[in-house]
């Protein structure tokens, strides 16, 4: 899948320029927007790894973009298009990313210019080892300085990796366990991260499209159900977004992937789960049974659909392609997928985007989460599960001793479980997506000098940034 960049401004430009147009509408002073906006710290790094009978030289990057709060927080990405700009372009929107949904940490970001599918297991677990001891080396990692979590191409099984890395530089570090997120569960990681960012993106989406005047003026109506979806990318973050909208009621009617994409012209949509059943049988979503085959798969952005979701890489909606697109709204589950040429573009022919600065922003919500019960040292539901359902089966058996009637067993099980660990967290995502999505909206329509969510998000981002800051005595 191309991510060639048809754009004048680099990625990290295009950041700069969003909060540049987002902070000329705000009231704070120039020497405090530009703190809120420069790299505070970039390690570039260069070490040599044995691969085979010979030694390479990997190269690397950690970015920390904001100090107003600690510790700074931001995904690992293995991916051959690494370089700095990209990395302080991530680690920055993860500094407006955290604001905007109230998490507590600055931006930081970190990469690694290699592909994954060209090593080993054991080979990515050599650069990823000798990763994490550069960053002990230069204080760049730790569960009160900077603590990273997966992003393209790493997962739960790297950040085990960099995890035992930390412990053994660190054993008498009680809160060691808190130095990486996105843990498998068996090493203190927290159930609902692995699905977080898509969930997330479910949850924004929903929120969006139930304002019944923003669906008007797309020619919609409110709800998920029935809404046309084209998903592009099936990797962690696309197949969950994906798999969630289908669950409520949306159509999955085109899934794109580095190979090519596949297209349903019924319009009923795909079992996606019977889709990713495929490739991984086939090793390509190419061929599903009863789908068109697009062998070009950047043509499956123009679909005519209700909601895009380009949840792969930056920069794959461009001034070439953006007058292409056939959809309602765009819902940004990648980081950074449109660039401002074709964003002005979009905004013009009336299409809703839903930045990626707020949408995405489950996976950072969730990494909070399993970072506190790390802290804690106590899994969520642990001390009051048992004793909700003790308290509401009372409740029932004094409801019935009341009425003389009796609560069929299905309702009671309803009605007397108590919350575990992974519904606290899908509540705790829910209420973080919902309310920073009515800060931004609020803030679109009540501003007059904002007109899409993007600025808004900006907006609110810079406003509790600068609190901060104020708040600190930095800038009295």
């Amino acid at each position: 899948m191309s991510t060639k960049n048809i754009s004048k401004y680099t990625f990290f430009e295009s950041v700069e320029n969003y909060f540049n147009k987002a902070a000329s509408v705000t009231r704070h002073p120039q020497g405090l927007l530009e703190q809120i906006k420069a790299c505070n710290s970039v390690l570039q790094m260069r070490f040599p790894v044995k691969i085979g009978k010979d030694y390479q030289v990997i190269e690397a990057y950690r970015v920390q973009h904001s100090h107003h709060k600690s510790p700074c927080k931001g995904g690992i990405r293995y991916a051959e298009s690494v370089n700095q700009d990209e990395v302080m372009a991530l680690a920055a929107l993860m500094t407006y990313k955290c604001a905007v949904v109230d998490v507590p940490f600055g931006g930081g970001k970190g990469g690694i210019k290699i592909s994954p599918r060209s090593y080993t297991p054991s080979q990515l677990q050599r650069i990823t080892r000798r990763y994490t001891m550069e960053l002990i080396k230069k204080n760049f990692i730790g569960p009160a300085i900077d603590v990273p979590a997966p992003d393209y191409g790493t997962g739960g099984r790297e950040m085990a990796w960099i995890l035992d890395t930390y412990l053994s530089f660190n054993p008498g570090n009680i809160d060691a366990y808190g130095c990486v997120t996105g843990k498998p569960v068996t090493q203190s990681g927290i159930r609902g991260r692995v699905e977080a960012t898509g969930r997330g993106v479910f949850y924004g989406i929903r929120e969006a499209v139930s304002h019944k005047d923003d669906m008007k003026a797309l020619g919609l109506t409110t709800g998920i159900e029935d809404k046309t979806v084209v998903v592009q990318g099936l990797g962690n973050v696309g197949s969950h977004s994906a798999l969630i909208f289908e669950e409520n009621g949306a159509r999955i009617i085109g899934i794109a992937e580095y190979e090519g994409a596949i297209y349903d012209e019924s319009g009923k949509g795909f079992n996606v789960q019977d889709v990713i059943k495929h490739r991984k049988k086939t090793g390509s979503i190419l061929d599903f049974p009863g789908a068109t085959n697009i062998k070009d798969s950047a043509k499956a952005l123009e679909i005519e659909c209700d909601i895009l979701i380009p949840a792969a890489l930056e920069q794959v909606i461009h001034g070439g392609n953006a007058k292409k697109l056939r959809t309602k709204i765009i819902a940004e589950a990648a980081n950074g997928p449109i660039t401002p040429e074709a964003e002005e573009i979009l905004l013009k022919g009336g299409v809703l985007i839903v930045p990626d600065m707020y949408l995405n922003a489950g996976g950072v919500t969730v990494s909070y989460f399993e970072w506190l019960k790390n802290l804690s040292h106590v899994r969520f539901g642990r001390m009051d599960k048992r004793f909700q359902e003790q308290t509401n089966s009372s409740l029932i058996s004094v409801m019935e001793e009341l009425s003389d009637k009796r609560v069929q067993k299905i309702r009671r099980e309803q009605v007397v479980r108590g919350a575990g660990e992974i519904d606290l967290v899908r509540s705790g995502l829910e209420d973080t997506m919902v309310s920073a999505y009515h800060d931004i909206r609020n803030t679109w329509r009540k501003n007059k000098k904002v007109d899409d969510l993007r600025t808004a998000a900006f907006v609110v981002a810079i406003d509790k940034i600068a609190t901060a800051y104020l708040e600190l005595g930095i800038f009295p």
